[in-house]
């Protein structure tokens, strides 16, 4: 063959591998629960929402129950509408699907009642306090109508880290809601989240325990929400296993989707943590993280934290271990993009696959 024509068989050749390509997918959606590096300063929060909605087709609110609000005198319905309202019409304009979680519980303490029921001495076992929670779902439900609606957060870790009576207190409360809300709305998909490094046994050197029990307690589970913050296990993104979240949900059939977790982009020490990363080891997370999520047909992944918190600016009521998250944002508290950003970027780019 003349030197000519073997050129053009080569070049033929490449063309077609090229044209052979397998086209990178994604079988989830991705998405941000909108937030800010400082709580009091709304410009941020809108700077932060510029940004993040360039990079997702989802979103997320995911709250506690604003328990100081209704129990001195707001409204639930009113507290919905001035605070919720005019961002879900945003986000429905730019044609997000909305995922909303409620947590009946502290969401930084999984050992205790949230912050505002200490202080007045009362506890999610109260029947009154269990009302209050269904009324504020079925108000976030009816009024904005999300997509798909949570109603507790890190279940296992409920159990195993607080009382009995606040346990029993989250099971009573939220199946009675999902029957009320049920009575409502019947289409609606109906969940709650249990926390991944737990169900491993990584969060206090244990083995592995799974999620069984949850699915006992919550019957109503129509599809379950997964937490993860594996820095607080792994020292390399990469010794994550790829069944990670697959062996949770063995033996069913049912969608899953990550509703919060993350990857430290600094190491974080505390009196009585250590967790050694970079900038560079948030990424690999990110991408690999990819992997895992496709391995479970995941629906959708939420990093809730686009930006990292300035820890100068944290109420003095939240508790000591916001330390342990101040760093997961993909973007600092100057909106500077970190590594992280452009993998999340260039998986955002995937051709979608998914049905949700």
């Amino acid at each position: 063959m003349k030197p000519a024509c073997v050129l053009l068989a080569c070049l033929l050749l490449m063309g077609g591998c090229k044209n052979d390509e397998v086209p990178r997918t994604r079988t989830f959606r991705m998405g941000f629960q909108n937030s800010a590096p400082r709580f009091d300063n709304f410009d941020l929060f809108i700077q932060s929402l510029n940004l993040w909605t360039q990079r997702a087709d989802v979103a997320m609110i995911t709250t506690e129950v604003p328990w100081k609000q209704l129990l001195t005198g707001t409204t639930v319905n009113d507290f919905v509408v001035n605070n919720y309202k005019n961002l879900v019409t945003y986000y429905r304009n730019k044609n997000f699907k909305l995922w909303i979680y409620i947590d009946p519980q502290n969401g930084l303490d999984r050992s205790t009642d949230a912050v505002y029921l200490q202080q007045i001495n009362k506890s999610i076992a109260d029947v009154d306090v269990q009302l209050l929670y269904q009324k504020f779902t079925i108000a976030m439900d009816s009024i904005l109508k999300p997509y798909h609606l949570g109603l507790a957060l890190e279940t296992n870790l409920i159990r195993d880290a607080s009382t009995v009576s606040i346990y029993n207190g989250v099971k009573t409360a939220v199946n009675a809601t999902a029957t009320a809300v049920r009575a409502r709305n019947a289409t609606v998909p109906l969940s709650i989240s249990v926390q991944v490094d737990h169900a491993w046994g990584k969060l206090a050197g244990g083995s592995y325990t799974g999620v069984a029990q949850d699915f006992i307690d919550f019957p109503f589970i129509q599809e379950l929400g997964l937490s993860s913050y594996p820095y607080f296990a792994f020292d390399n993104p990469t010794d994550i296993p790829l069944n990670y979240y697959t062996r949770l949900i063995e033996g069913k059939n049912l969608p899953v989707f990550i509703t919060e977790g993350g990857w430290s982009s600094a190491s974080v020490t505390t009196p009585d943590r250590s967790f050694a990363s970079s900038p560079e080891i948030q990424k690999a997370y990110i991408e690999h993280h990819a992997h895992l999520l496709n391995e479970v047909s995941a629906t959708a992944v939420f990093q809730l934290l686009f930006t990292d918190f300035d820890i100068t600016a944290v109420p003095d009521d939240v508790p000591d271990n916001i330390n342990y998250f101040l760093y997961i944002g993909l973007v600092d508290i100057n909106f500077n993009i970190k590594p992280a950003l452009n993998a999340w970027d260039e998986i955002f780019g995937y051709r979608y696959t998914g049905t949700d």
